[in-house]
């Protein structure tokens, strides 16, 4: 609970990964990937409920085991390719039927954030910040970025007036990690989501930043983790 308002978190996990089938569940320096984000967030100070969505019955034993709850089974219309995590989260929020003030969305493939990075977003709620979005530093400027033609050719691939800066003398910009995302539940439903005009960034570093959607980046956390 933080002040008096009650946080229902959720971890989404869904079965299929077509680009790291199973990633969820596979071992990860010792235990499921999944487990990694049950135990950070078992240690919250103001978690009132931590629970997972899935559609498999193999994370459902899997979260149960690491003590988070599993209370339904995702139905078939929120197990697809095309189900959104914004319909995942309001069906986890309608069965508990008005019980919360918040939710919290912790993604399994975060398994690097700490529980004084959920806690310290948690603290920076408050009567005009209604939402918190966890970001980190881009690995490198957008501004440096383009779309390419056809031909590949490289003219206005960078814009005239930086393309010989040094990338130091770039303006900072900042991206989403997928971390951590927690808002007021009205806030959430009358912005269809955690951004709104009374959203702030909680800024992390790049480490706890990893997100994990391929093998490179599972063996490259697998690394971070066991040289520790």
């Amino acid at each position: 609970m933080y002040n008096n308002k009650k946080i229902l978190a959720v971890i989404t996990a869904r079965a299929k990964s077509k680009r790291l089938p199973n990633k969820n569940i596979l071992d990860l320096a010792g235990k499921p990937l999944i487990a990694w984000t049950i135990d950070t967030a078992k240690k919250s100070k103001y978690i009132d409920k931590l629970i997972v969505s899935t559609d498999s019955e193999d994370i459902k034993k899997i979260s149960e085991k690491y003590g988070a709850e599993v209370p339904f089974l995702r139905p078939d219309e929120l197990s697809n390719d095309t189900a959104d995590s914004i319909s995942v989260i309001k069906h986890a929020i309608n069965f508990y039927q008005g019980q919360f003030n918040y939710i919290l969305l912790l993604q399994p493939t975060s398994p690097l954030r700490t529980v004084k990075d959920i806690d310290n977003a948690i603290e920076m709620l408050n009567d005009d910040t209604k939402a918190i979005v966890s970001v980190c530093k881009t690995e490198h400027s957008p501004l440096w970025s383009n779309t390419l033609p056809d031909n590949l050719s490289m003219k206005n691939f960078i814009r005239y007036e930086i393309k010989n800066k040094r990338s130091q003398d770039l303006p900072q910009y900042y991206r989403l990690n997928g971390a951590i995302y927690i808002a007021e539940i009205d806030y959430f439903y009358k912005n269809n989501g955690f951004i709104g005009s009374n959203t702030k960034a909680y800024i992390m570093n790049q480490k706890s930043s990893i997100d994990i959607d391929t093998e490179l980046d599972f063996k490259l956390c697998e690394i971070l983790i066991t040289r520790k």
